[in-house]
């Protein structure tokens, strides 16, 4: 794909990373709060059973699953409060390399998605998407947490020391894994965040204006 793209990726672009930062802004809310946006909760983590997506909106299946990730995007491009987004930051960054890692291991990407395809057969039986937060958290553990580079997550002591919220962070880092494969297939790498930062922030306010149904 084109260093400079055309329309038509710099979308699919703008929407891969958006999916990078919807996962670590939820990581960023459970870690503070022990809470996060259910829809948001859900697009997330089913983006990780979209095994035969090429493309993110046939992995998220329309715009609007994604719109927490467009305006975290979009803000954090903008410069302003780099205070109050500095963990999405670091988080986001720690996810690009860690996939960077994974794409040339290809025995860990290779459990990763045999076991995912096994808790793609567990969600069949139904029930709520986050119980499969555990099993999704142990891939989690089992292959990237493997490498000597760690994401750290920081936030209340309270919140990262529940059970259900340890789960589900790592749960959503690994769904944030699977955007940053798209954003690498979408022709994404350390340098469009460098030059294409401003045609990236354009594009994230055109989605929300005029993309996004309400």
């Amino acid at each position: 794909m084109a260093f400079f793209p055309n329309a038509e990726q710099l979308t699919e672009q703008t929407l891969a990373l958006a999916g990078v930062l919807q996962a670590v802004t939820l990581v960023d809310q459970i870690a503070r709060t022990g809470q996060a946006e259910p829809a948001a909760l859900d697009a997330s983590l089913t983006s990780l059973f979209a095994f035969s997506g090429n493309d993110t909106r046939s992995v998220f299946g329309n715009i609007n699953a994604l719109e927490l990730g467009i305006r975290a995007l979009r803000d954090l491009l903008s410069g302003n409060d780099y205070g109050e987004r500095q963990a999405v930051t670091r988080y986001c960054m720690g996810v690009l390399f860690l996939q960077n890692k994974l794409r040339r291991d290809h025995a860990a990407a290779s459990i990763m998605r045999n076991r995912l395809e096994h808790c793609a057969k567990q969600r069949e039986f139904g029930g709520e998407l986050t119980s499969l937060a555990p099993a999704l958290a142990d891939i989690y553990q089992d292959t990237l947490s493997k490498y000597r580079f760690r994401i750290q997550v920081s936030g209340s002591a309270q919140q990262l020391q529940n059970n259900d919220n340890a789960a589900k962070i790592r749960a959503l880092l690994l769904a944030a894994i699977r955007g940053a494969y798209l954003w690498r297939a979408a022709g994404g790498n350390r340098f469009s965040l460098m030059f294409l930062r401003n045609r990236l922030f354009t594009e994230a306010q055109r989605l929300l204006g005029t993309e996004i149904q309400h």
